[in-house]
């Protein structure tokens, strides 16, 4: 009990001391998920809202992939661009791997279809009340779902929050692209899993805590925005 109590005591004193190793490991997990989920939004929000908007043979089995994508595996992912990013793959000659960037594409790969599958449902709403206007005024499907993306802005910052989150909790693709080497790829989920194996709960501990408090924050913020987007709608 005296060792769990100290981890614990060795954990806050990491947190509240800011310590260089704990910060040097947040800040990479931040930057990652923050450059993977950006390359997500500008790949999903443009695909996701021609997918609501426009009419095109097989376009329910395209919804219907990106929807089974939603719960692609993240060690499938991570096999997938570990193939395409290793020397004997076709993008081995950029020398991407086991670097942060190998683990921005694994996470953006992950994410990019959960954010096409929820921007498709929410512009797929919203264009059931705007769809006879727009062909009584023969708005193209372009144009169409770019009015409709901006109109649906608060509702897809909620569905890049999701992608933050489930990306930020992401450790089986990243370890596998990232290799998990210290000060070079080793963010908060890999870094918790290694030195949980190593009996070195202090520093698990806190990068615990630090994960939880970022989950809480996404949630904090989602509540948020859709209070806004609710608020704005009713004005």
């Amino acid at each position: 009990m005296q060792e769990f109590n100290t981890s614990f005591a060795i954990a806050a004193d990491l947190i509240f001391s800011a310590k260089p190793e704990l910060l040097e490991i947040v800040m990479l997990s931040l930057r990652v998920t923050l450059s993977a989920v950006a390359i997500a939004c500008a790949i999903g929000f443009p695909l996701g809202g021609m997918l609501a908007v426009a009419r095109f043979p097989g376009r329910g089995a395209l919804i219907l992939l990106f929807n089974t994508l939603m719960g692609l595996p993240p060690v499938v992912v991570g096999l997938l661009v570990y193939m395409m990013l290793s020397n004997a793959g076709p993008l081995g000659f950029l020398q991407l791997l086991y670097t942060p960037a190998a683990m921005i594409i694994a996470q953006a790969v992950l994410i990019t279809p959960l954010i096409i599958a929820l921007t498709c449902q929410v512009i797929g709403s919203l264009f059931l009340e705007y769809e006879e206007q727009f062909k009584a005024l023969v708005v193209p499907p372009k144009t169409a779902a770019a009015a409709l993306l901006w109109d649906a802005r608060y509702g897809l910052m909620t569905t890049a929050l999701a992608g933050f989150g489930r990306a930020v909790a992401e450790v089986g693709a990243v370890i596998i692209v990232g290799g998990n080497i210290a000060h070079v790829t080793r963010v908060m989920t890999t870094a918790i899993a290694l030195e949980t194996s190593k009996g070195e709960l202090a520093l698990a501990l806190a990068l615990g805590f630090v994960l939880l408090c970022l989950a809480m924050g996404v949630n904090a913020c989602v509540l948020a925005v859709r209070a806004i987007g609710e608020k704005r709608a009713y004005v």
